[in-house]
């Protein structure tokens, strides 16, 4: 720990048995671990979480940085299931634990012995949680779900590209992050409740339940207009149906994500005349084509090719620093590389190296900072990494009796 990052102390104390694998689950677990508490992740020996092995660019290094990015604060447990004995202590740590959390196929953590009611049992005050493709009572409840099936059957999809084409993903896997953030926002609701009641709680969060929450302002605008037709897609434009210019427009060197983004708001009609002075349009300004947000509208064309006479001969990023700084919001269209190798975000530590046994890797941390400084990026743990330790620590299991365990072939190496 150095004097650049806060301590991870808000869970200090809180224990969380993670059963979760791939994205949603492991992001909502991993937020919890970037709080501080400490999260177990239980893996099955032999090849531990599928994440590890998507997207693996070095076959001698079998942790993908898929895997890291999505596991990063917590430790490795390897526990065959398979086995009673396994299953057992599991429950055992549950006894130990204040969370739980689950992303397996539908019925699989019942057919374990590892489900809602039988853990309450074992500890009253468990919370929890079991994230899936789709809720209970859904007509859909037992099949099986991702992030791009989340998003199409959750409606992002249909909300997304242009008006004419076909629906599109979005690049962003909300599908999957956006639901396992969702519900580590429950869960911190639940552990807060405890304290007065001492009880725990079944938080069940659906990806496709989780969807929809994300759109709901497309809902708004259905309803705007009248519930008669489905929210259209918009391309770049704003959702909410923003007056011209609202958009994407082309900057020199016209690359591939050469472009700047720039909005007037509905609400500061300042804007639209602060635009035209930054310009240098301010003939236009008090023109009765642009008057009003609806005139703007009809003119969109025209507005757009004075904005673009302008962009075309900046920079995306000098656009953006100049239509800005005169109060106008604007933002350069920033690809990942540029992103990850902007000096800035290291130094205000929201990229961080991850110094791991495979390698040290600059990625993205955890971004909210705590009294102007970031949590540190500790490693995502190696297959097994804490087994011992874990079972020596929660359960107070003896050296001899790991290794009777382990010859057993109930824990892994």
């Amino acid at each position: 720990m150095t004097e650049n990052y806060a301590p991870l102390n808000c869970l200090k104390g809180v224990r969380v048995v993670d059963l979760t694998q791939f994205e949603a689950g492991p992001t909502c677990t991993e937020a919890l671990a970037w709080l501080g508490a400490e999260v177990v992740k239980i893996e099955n020996p032999k090849s531990g979480d599928p994440g590890r092995r998507i997207a693996a660019s070095d076959p001698n290094k079998p942790d993908s940085f898929y895997f890291k990015i999505l596991n990063a604060n917590k430790k490795s447990a390897t526990v065959d299931l398979k086995t009673p004995r396994g299953v057992e202590l599991v429950r055992e740590l549950v006894k130990k634990a204040d969370v739980f959390a689950e992303n397996l196929a539908p019925g699989t953590i019942e057919r374990l012995g590892l489900g809602y009611d039988v853990l309450k049992q074992i500890n009253p005050g468990i919370i929890y949680c079991q994230v899936k493709g789709f809720g209970e009572g859904s007509p859909y409840e037992k099949s099986l779900a991702f992030d791009m099936i989340a998003q199409a059957s959750g409606g992002t999809m249909s909300v997304t590209g242009y008006p004419g084409d076909p629906p599109a993903k979005p690049g962003c896997t909300i599908g999957d992050t956006g639901t396992g953030m969702l519900m580590a926002i429950s869960v911190l609701g639940a552990l807060y409740e405890k304290k007065a009641t001492g009880k725990g709680r079944r938080l069940q969060l659906a990806m496709q339940d989780s969807v929809m929450h994300y759109i709901r302002t497309s809902f708004a605008v259905m309803n705007q207009q009248g519930n008669k037709q489905a929210a259209p897609r918009m391309g770049a434009q704003s959702t909410s149906g923003a007056p011209a210019p609202c958009g994407i427009y082309p900057c020199k060197p016209f690359g591939y994500n050469d472009y700047v983004y720039i909005f007037c708001s509905r609400a500061n009609p300042e804007h639209w005349d602060r635009l035209l002075k930054v310009i240098g349009r301010e003939d236009l300004i008090g023109d009765a084509r642009f008057a009003t947000n609806e005139e703007r509208n009809k003119n969109e064309g025209f507005i757009n090719e004075v904005i673009t006479e302008w962009t075309k001969n900046h920079t995306k990023v000098e656009a953006m620093q100049i239509i800005g700084a005169a109060g106008v919001p604007a933002g350069a269209i920033h690809d990942t590389l540029e992103l990850q190798n902007d000096e800035s975000f290291q130094k205000r530590g929201i990229m961080q190296t991850m110094h791991h046994p495979d390698g040290d890797w600059v990625c993205e941390s955890w971004p909210v900072r705590f009294d102007g400084r970031p949590p540190e990026l500790k490693p995502s743990p190696k297959l097994g990494q804490h087994t011992d330790s874990v079972f020596a620590e929660w359960l107070g299991l003896s050296t001899s009796d790991i290794a009777k365990l382990r010859s057993d072939k109930v824990l892994g190496q």
